[in-house]
């Protein structure tokens, strides 16, 4: 059996975590890290497990660290995207990601929304006999699913969502086939929009698709939208979709994602009775967790073997 007695890791994943990886890693030596850059253990350690804090780090704002790298030579972030990283991070180590891993909790939570919106939840539960009313609720069976973005999460959702009986539409960056049979690949997120009861967003967040979400394209929707955005917050003009939430061209909005994260008190999002707010937690659970484990178990082993890296992040390419 190998021994990695002699790789050092600087770990922010918690320990269930640590615990898991260093029964996949005989001998390993993990250090658990607070949250941020600044603690010496990580330039002293030869990988570092990452998990952002969103509230210090959103826009990439946090300090280099003095010598980083140090001895680092691999960086094993939690999330999917990197946009919010700060651009040094990616100077010297090479840095890799969940990619892949998080389409199954995303699909779900995007599928537990699409159910939710389609029976109107909460609004149909009774408090007392005054409630007692008949109510019209949709069928998920037989509405049209929009996927704005087709990577882990959207070709994994489609999947469920063809199951389902849902029809499925997908607009992608890239105009290589879906290879999945029975989704219709459109041209723009206007024409989403305009065809379909539920539109999820699931792009990576970049420049290209910063405001996506608009005035403009917003038009172009079709009247009871359900808007799902699990993607990132600066997809989305808040005011252009609190806008079209109260003309009631979009009926109801489920986000898991904001920009900034949290949102500031008083926003309006917290108070609007159709939006409806969770704090980025689509992909959490148990199974990512063990995931996400198996991932950096493997990305350390590779290291050590001199091996290629898996999911490795787009800004090393």
């Amino acid at each position: 059996m190998a021994d990695f007695s002699a790789i050092v890791v600087a770990s922010q994943f918690g320990d269930e975590a640590n615990a898991a990886i260093a029964s996949l890693v005989p001998g390993v030596c993990i250090r658990p890290v607070p949250l941020g850059y600044q603690a010496p253990d990580i330039l002293d350690a030869d990988v570092f497990l990452h998990i952002p804090d969103v509230r210090a780090e959103r826009g990439g704002s946090s300090e280099r660290p003095e010598g980083w790298p140090g001895r680092l030579r691999l960086v094993q972030v939690i999330s999917t995207g990197t946009d919010f990283y700060p651009d040094w991070l990616f100077a010297g180590p090479a840095v890799t990601t969940a990619q892949g891993l998080a389409g199954p909790a995303i699909s779900e939570y995007c599928l537990a929304a699409i159910f939710a919106a389609a029976r109107d939840m909460p609004r149909i539960w009774m408090a007392g006999p005054q409630d007692w009313r008949r109510l019209q609720c949709q069928q998920v069976s037989g509405s049209t699913l929009g996927l704005f973005g087709f990577g882990s999460i959207g070709s994994t959702l489609a999947r469920k969502a063809l199951a389902l009986g849902m029809r499925v539409a997908a607009v992608r960056r890239s105009r290589e086939p879906l290879g999945i049979d029975g989704v219709e690949q459109l041209d723009q997120l206007g024409d989403l929009l305009a065809r379909c009861d539920h539109v999820v967003l699931a792009a990576p967040g970049t420049a290209e698709t910063r405001h996506v979400v608009n005035r403009e394209t917003l038009a172009m929707a079709r009247p009871g939208l359900h808007l799902v955005n699990v993607a990132r917050g600066g997809l989305i003009d808040d005011d252009a979709l609190l806008a079209s939430l109260d003309n009631g061209t979009v009926w109801r909005a489920t986000l898991d994602v904001t920009e900034p994260e949290p949102l500031p008190a008083g926003h309006r999002f917290y108070t609007h009775p159709r939006v409806f707010l969770s704090p980025h937690i689509a992909n959490s659970g148990p199974a990512f967790l063990a995931a996400i484990s198996r991932r950096a178990a493997d990305n350390i082993k590779r290291l050590e073997a001199g091996g290629e890296l898996v999911g490795v992040s787009a800004a090393r390419v």
